[in-house]
């Protein structure tokens, strides 16, 4: 295009381009760049017309893709050439009507910086005002009840704006323009202190709820997905009083900090890990505690890390600053008022809550940093509803119903995956499904549903009328969800490591090396089976996996030095002898990594029992000396499928123990040993196949240890590996592999699901 001619360019936006000040972020481009024209919403995005300067207009067609809002996020620029008309001035023009758009849902995100400075103006009209935002922050699925996303269908519709928020909203040089929560301390949401007992606290709300906190008081606190529970994070008392009343007397609570500067003094952050803590997703950050960081020790018993987490809203803004010191904030498995204030009045002195209805319930996400980028561990508020692209379409509107609870669901359709926050009950279940379908226009037409028949999910999806149904072995799924989020189709080597999953041989699974793509799976590989003495409770008490491995190694001469057997007196004999039974439902056979963990953890004496879930192995991880670059050997059988002997490694550990090495010593061994010998299994299966690619999921790898182990070792050896960054290696991820592999079958083949 030439200097000096003019031209006229229609544009297409695609992606999470609404709710997120995509329209007044072109209007203000169209001025920088001197164009005339308009912009709108449509049912596909973002519609733009624009005239101009040639140069002038070829550049700002780049920059919408360049240069988008923070929260918006482009999938697809589409333009094509106009005759120019000779347009003056450029305009945004009104919504398309009430038709279901194609778009996005953009997720929860926190205040940014400019909302934040009206808050700490003394000047300002919204000077400490705890519901303060604009087009580019603040609550966004966490308050919608539809799409698409437009005051009349967010928890704001039933608060009428005042005039200057008025003004504001319809003004497209203001940046809340169209932002549709916008309100002041005049129209908007209010909070209120109450009592356990129901009584109205008179006075400033964050000021009465910040010295109860500092008095050793627990606080309720109304969040942006739901309600916590906080405690001042020094005040041992408090922390203790606040673990009696909830039950939970070993989980690790995470701590908000009010600012970076205190998060810095609570655990040790490397460059990466400030960014992921500080952005606008607010994730819950599991890095270091330091030594000297002023917290109780009951904060996080028995583990060196602690989940960090800073201010998500400016209501905690304003309660973190007035407050001055970390407090905990607990999850507290509820978002209704009414259910809040009945199931918390035990527990919480107090309740510091508003009258903004919250419309989907969003637990705050949980991540590591693992080479300098977010590995989840719990993809929730921030993330959720953020769709995860797959490489090939889905042609059918599919339903993947996960796994176990704390799982998660998702819809699909086009090129997007829509992987839900983890959900609890059946009854809740539904209503999530239900949403999701309603957000995203997504009607089942494929069900994908996991093979274990008890599970809620199973049944669920074994009920759904009208549907195809689709079976989806569980490791099969890791390994498919680990394919899909890299664009991936396979084949594979799977490495599937995690707790349990129905196996297809009528075993349970857990440490498989499969040949997978998304089309289906060899079971090539395994650690090898041992009895899971109880079933069930094997997983609550990991003391029965070390007597089922050291009765496999030992029979009845277990070395005398290893205490797990006097420990355990009577309990031992009647262990070993389920162990021994041919009674199947008493002891199943299982290949399960996660078992294997449980076995060294109670073996070296950490946990015989468990409080929640993978406490054992993260206890196991959290004992690692860094230093140890010893590790044990486990013999790796190549026969028609390979074998992983993990009673070997276990061996290894009872020698060290009776010989007095120390706990972090044989910790960082057993994971060195386990990491080798997937390593080993992983050339032996390239070997048979030429395959040179290794595929990470499963619940194990959250280890960071492990991880780090065996994508360097696999590096070594010259393979590519892939592991998971846009959902989490656990059952989190299991229901965007089960999508992808039901559309393959459908379709009929691997690649174009």
């Amino acid at each position: 295009m030439d200097a000096g001619v003019p031209a006229r360019m229609r544009i297409r936006v695609e992606g999470m381009v609404r709710g997120v000040g995509f329209r007044p972020f072109v209007y203000g481009l169209a001025g920088e760049y001197g164009l005339a024209g308009f912009v709108g919403n449509d049912t596909h995005g973002v519609f733009v017309e624009a005239e101009g300067d040639a140069p002038a207009l070829a550049e700002f067609a780049a920059a919408l893709e360049l240069r988008p809002p923070p929260l918006a996020r482009v999938e697809r620029v589409v333009s094509e050439h106009a005759e120019p008309v000779g347009e003056r001035g450029f305009r945004i023009v009104d919504d398309d009507g009430d038709v279901a758009p194609e778009e996005l849902m953009p997720p929860d995100v926190a205040p940014c910086d400019a909302c934040l400075a009206e808050i700490a103006d003394p000047k300002s009209r919204r000077h400490r005002y705890a519901f303060t935002e604009c087009a580019a922050c603040g609550p966004r699925f966490t308050v919608a009840h539809d799409a698409p996303y437009e005051r009349r269908r967010t928890a704001m519709a039933g608060f009428t704006m005042c005039g200057l928020c008025a003004g504001e909203h319809r003004d497209p040089k203001d940046r809340r323009f169209q932002a549709h929560g916008i309100s002041c301390p005049g129209c908007g949401p209010t909070l209120r202190l109450v009592k356990a007992d129901g009584g109205d606290v008179a006075g400033d709300p964050i000021e009465t709820a910040a010295k109860w906190l500092l008095k050793g008081k627990v606080l309720a606190v109304k969040g942006p997905g739901g309600y916590h529970l906080a405690a001042l994070a020094d005040h041992r008392q408090a922390v203790n009083a606040l673990r009696a009343r909830l039950g939970r007397e070993e989980e690790p609570f995470p701590v908000m900090a009010p600012d970076l500067a205190a998060a810095r003094a609570l655990v040790r952050l490397d460059p990466e890990a400030e960014d992921v803590l500080a952005g606008p997703r607010r994730p819950i950050v599991l890095v270091p505690l330091r030594e000297d960081a002023a917290v109780a020790d009951t904060v996080a018993p028995g583990v060196r890390d602690l989940g960090v987490i800073l201010p998500s809203t400016p209501l905690h803004h304003l309660l973190a600053a007035r407050v001055g010191r970390p407090f905990v904030l607990v999850g507290a498995d509820t978002h209704r008022d009414d259910d809040a204030r009945a199931r918390l009045a035990g527990i919480a002195d107090g309740f510091l809550l508003h009258d903004r209805e919250i419309r989907a319930r969003a637990d705050d996400s949980v991540v590591r940093v693992f080479r300098g980028r977010e590995l989840p561990l719990r993809r929730a508020r921030g993330h959720v509803p953020s769709p995860v692209p797959v490489k090939w379409p889905f042609h059918r509107h599919v339903l993947a119903c996960g796994a176990a609870r704390r799982s998660t669901f998702c819809v699909a359709k086009g090129h997007q995956a829509f992987v839900s926050h983890h959900v609890g009950d059946l009854r809740t279940y539904n209503e999530r499904v239900s949403h999701f379908c309603r957000l995203f226009s997504v009607r089942p037409e494929i069900v994908a549903h996991d093979l274990h028949p008890e599970y809620l999910s199973t049944k669920y999806a074994l009920e759904r009328e009208g549907v195809h149904l689709v079976g989806v072995q569980h490791h099969h799924a890791h390994i498919a969800s680990c394919l899909a989020e890299n664009g991936e189709s396979g084949p594979v080597i799977g490495v599937a490591f995690d707790g349990l999953g129905h196996g297809e041989d009528g075993t349970l699974w857990g440490g498989e090396l499969l040949i997978a793509d998304l089309l289906g799976f060899e079971r090539a590989g395994h650690l090898v089976a041992v009895p899971m003495p109880g079933g069930p409770a094997a997983v609550r008490e990991p003391w029965r996996m070390a007597a089922a491995y050291l009765d496999a190694i030992y029979g009845d001469t277990v070395p005398p030095p290893l205490r797990l057997p006097r420990r355990h007196g009577e309990d031992w004999a009647a262990m070993v002898a389920l162990c021994r039974s041919d009674v199947g439902g008493d002891a199943p056979r299982t290949s399960s990594a996660g078992r294997l963990f449980d076995a060294v953890a109670a073996l070296v004496g950490l946990r015989d029992e468990v409080a929640y879930d993978g406490q054992a192995a993260f206890e196991l991880e959290q004992r690692v000396d860094p230093h140890e670059r010893g590790g044990y050997a486990a013999a790796v059988t190549e026969g028609a499928v390979v074998t992983i002997a993990g009673a070997d490694l276990v061996r290894c550990v009872a020698n060290d123990l009776v010989t007095g090495v120390g706990t972090g010593r044989i910790a960082a061994r057993f994971h060195n040993g386990l990491a080798r010998a997937i390593v080993r299994a992983a050339c032996a299966l390239r070997e048979r196949t030429g395959l040179r690619t290794v595929a990470l999921s499963g619940g194990v790898f959250q280890n960071v240890v492990l991880l780090d182990r065996t994508v360097t070792w696999l590096h070594d050896e010259s393979f590519r590996v892939l592991i998971h960054r846009r959902v989490p290696s656990n059952d989190g991820g299991i229901s965007l592999g089960q999508a992808v592999v039901a559309a393959a079958r459908a379709r009929g083949g691997a690649v174009g699901c």
